[in-house]
């Protein structure tokens, strides 16, 4: 008798609303939930002081922040400086400890910019993008001299280390390039270490071949890549710097300007670089 009552007391209106409601109220919650974010950091300079701050900034908000599921870092960059590189190599290193960091290589990702690049998960890069570059390289302190007029408490005082010192610094930075290198690339690694320390730059398509990379293609690859690793679907791009309330801000220009007012292929201060130099003119 109770269930003859039932359809009479819902009528067809009152079936079609309990079947229908449920669908609405889904509908709604899904609008209250975030969408999962794809954030993107973009590096398109040199890595030093500036650039290093930026992209730490960049890599704590996606740290910080759940609905960042993943991270795509792209790149076209010659490298930098080594504790700027450095410092930006160990945030990714942290933030990969939480979420998928995928690289994507536009026109370039030449020493210190590849360096970051064995730190993530997954390397994309275009067939004709420069790839490489492993190594160091830096000025060498000029020897001891004396001058009458100028007076200082020690022989290194005014260049800091003597010529060998520097020579094994640069080795030890070198080494550790490569085991990143290494350890960053595993199995996929096609070549042996005398080839990588070569410091030779390799068409995207070449680096595939070596192992430098995983995969020849485009932004919408990086995207797929990162919501397959994310495990994600219906997401949404965003760049991080917007996220992260970062403002452009004037610094001291990275790389000498020639007499002629042009940019030269050199960095203004002296240090010791991961960098890729595309004409090696003679030093003035």
């Amino acid at each position: 008798m109770n269930e003859q009552k039932i359809p009479g007391l819902l009528g067809k209106g009152g079936w079609f609303l309990l079947i229908i409601l449920p669908i609405i109220i889904g509908f709604l919650i899904s609008f209250l939930i975030p969408r999962p974010i794809i954030g993107v950091i973009n590096l398109n300079d040199a890595i030093y002081d500036l650039t290093a701050k930026e992209m730490v900034t960049q890599l704590t908000y996606a740290y910080d922040h759940p609905e960042v599921r993943a991270v795509i870092i792209s790149l076209n960059s010659p490298g930098g400086t080594v504790t700027d590189t450095e410092a930006i190599f160990l945030e990714i290193a942290r933030l990969r400890q939480k979420k998928p960091v995928i690289t994507l290589i536009g026109g370039m990702a030449a020493s210190g910019a590849y360096y970051l690049s064995v730190g993530t998960d997954f390397i994309i890069a275009n067939p004709s993008s420069e790839v490489g570059n492993v190594g160091v390289w830096n000025y060498l302190p000029y020897p001891p001299s004396i001058e009458e007029d100028l007076y200082s408490t020690g022989p290194y005082k005014l260049w800091g280390s003597p010529r060998d010192t520097v020579i094994r610094e640069m080795e030890m930075i070198k080494e550790g390039f490569l085991q990143a290198v290494i350890l960053g690339r595993g199995d996929s690694l096609k070549v042996k270490k005398e080839e990588i320390l070569r410091g030779q730059i390799y068409p995207g398509a070449e680096a595939l071949r070596m192992g430098l990379i995983d995969a020849l293609g485009s932004q919408s690859l990086a995207y797929e890549k990162a919501a397959e690793l994310a495990f994600i679907r219906h997401y949404q791009v965003s760049d991080l710097r917007e996220l992260s309330g970062l403002t452009t801000i004037n610094s001291f220009p990275f790389f000498l300007t020639a007499p002629d007012g042009g940019t030269t292929p050199y960095p203004n201060e002296s240090g010791i670089f991961l960098l890729y130099i595309p004409s090696l003119e003679k030093r003035q």
